[in-house]
This record gives C-alpha cells, structure tokens and sequence, in this order.
C-alpha cells in the first residue's frame, strides 16, 4: 500500500471530470462510486483521493497525497492564507478548466475602474488573491469575505464590488455586472511538494508524468498529409507548423509530385490549409493523434 502513488483530485465539478478525463486518456482504468472518497487504479499502483478542491494544496503539503490536481486560483489563494508556508508547488501546467479571477461592479455604479476601489468594500471568496492586489496596486479597500453567491452582494447592498472566478461572464451579465480587472489567470496545475518519494513512487510518477506530457501535445498536434508539386516542398515545409522536416516520398506514375507526411505540434488552422493550397498541395488530410511520446 505504501508504494501506490496517492494523487488528490476535486470530487466533483468541471475540473473534477476534466482531470479525470486526463487520467484516462493517460491509460489509468478507474471507478469514481457515488460519494465515494477513494478510487483504486486497477491498472496501475495509484490512488485517488477524492476531496474539496481547497484541501488538495494542504493534502500534498501534509503528506496526505504525493501529487494533486487543482485550480492555480485554489493553490495561489490557500498559500497566501495559509498561515505557516505551504510545502506545494506547481511542477506541470494542464491547460485545461481555464478561468479568470476578476473585479466586477454594477453597470451602472460608482466603481468602473480599480482607482473607483478606494474607500469601498469588495466581496470575495479569495480574500488573499484580492488583498495581495490591493496591497500591489496601493489601493484601500475592505474585505467583504463570501462562502458563494458573491455576485449578489452589490445588488443586497453589501458591497460596491466582487472578486470572483469568471469562465463566460454569463453569470456576471446576469447580474447587471461587468468585470473592468483582471487580478489572477488559471488553468488546472498538477502540484507536489519537495519531500523526496521512495523509489518506487517515483519510478510511477515519471511514467505518468511522461503519460501526461504525452496526452497534452497530442491535444494540439495534428497529422498533416498531402500531395505537393517538387518545386514547392521547401516553401510548404515553412509553412507546415511546428514540424520537424516532413517525410517525402515519390508518388507512382507522378513524376512532379510527391507525397508528404508532417507531424505538426502547433494548431493547424483553415488559413494553413488554404496557404497550402495555394502553393499547389492537393488531397490534404488534417488527422488527429490519440498517444504521443517524444
């Protein structure tokens, strides 16, 4: 039991099912059961720990997990209220469940801009993330702190402003707010502490660090095949991107043609494959990658 790799996890909500996706994309089969707290990878010697979001720093700092899943917002806000140095540290960036923490205020308010802030109270459920901004920018504001529903405060009166997580704004517009700040920019991050692991933890976690780092570049790398007249391979391998130098290969029959085969590892967007036509590719084929490893 001791050699299973523990990794803590949020138990539910956008970034719980997109991490488990990650997990499973990486080959880990698993069960999530009701309002279980532990899930055993059958698969692979690793647990997951199945907590609040906001415990997950603290777990991997304590000893509770040897790695965790969780919001940057999450991780950033719990160090900065800690209140003895948190042993966690972000050593791999997901990209995934991306949010903004920002200011907002009433269309119609006194508050449009951070200078508005002084003399005002701010309602937040990130009271560290908000006060380290006010401290950074000069600005005397108070605290209002909220455990949810922080976008009513303004209109019950209990604040002229919030700090709160925005993903579409729709809940903002919602209600008659408008963010004028951005304070914090989040993704998912994958976090350990600097205790050493045993030998066999870590042997685990590299492959599943390198499983992960695999799944990542694949989201946005794309297999590009085409055909292409001889005298136009170097100007469309200039313009194939993010690829390594592309096979090319004869094609039968097609003395002025060939075939070329490219792994791209950077987003092929309509514009690449109109510019590729233009330079004469025909029988282009964009084809997605399930597993990479480099």
């Amino acid at each position: 039991m001791t050699d299973r790799l523990r990794i803590s996890l949020q138990k539910k909500g956008r970034l719980a099912e997109d991490s488990f996706d990650l997990l499973r994309k990486c080959g880990l089969r698993f069960s999530i059961r009701g309002g279980g707290l532990l899930a055993r990878v059958k698969n692979m010697p690793v647990d997951l720990l199945l907590v609040r979001d906001d415990d997950i720093p603290s777990f991997v700092a304590n000893n509770a997990s040897d790695i965790g899943i969780v919001g940057e917002n999450v991780l950033v806000e719990e160090q900065l209220s800690s209140k003895s140095p948190l042993n966690a540290k972000i050593t791999m960036r997901l990209g995934f469940s991306r949010c903004k923490l920002c200011l907002a205020a009433s269309t119609t308010g006194k508050v449009q801009s951070p200078a508005d802030l002084n003399g005002t109270r701010i309602a937040t459920t990130y009271p560290g993330v908000t006060a380290r901004y006010l401290a950074e920018q000069g600005l005397d504001a108070k605290l209002v702190e909220m455990k949810g529903a922080v976008e009513l405060a303004p209109s019950i009166g209990i604040a002229e402003s919030i700090c709160d997580l925005v993903s579409s704004g729709a809940t903002l517009e919602a209600n008659g707010l408008a963010a004028f700040e951005t304070i914090l920019e989040s993704e998912a991050v994958l976090i350990q502490s600097d205790r050493e692991l045993s030998p066999a933890k870590a042997d685990i976690l590299a492959k599943l660090m390198n499983r992960i780092d695999g799944v990542l570049k694949s989201a946005e790398t794309k297999y590009i095949m085409l055909n292409a007249p001889k005298d136009a391979i170097e100007a469309i391998t200039d313009l194939l991107p993010g690829s390594d130098a592309p096979t090319i290969m004869p094609l039968a029959g097609q003395g002025d043609l060939v075939a070329m085969q490219a792994v791209c590892t950077e987003k092929v967007f309509w514009e690449t494959l109109e510019g590729l036509k233009a330079l004469g590719a025909r029988a282009i084929l964009v084809l997605p990658i399930e597993k990479m490893m480099s």
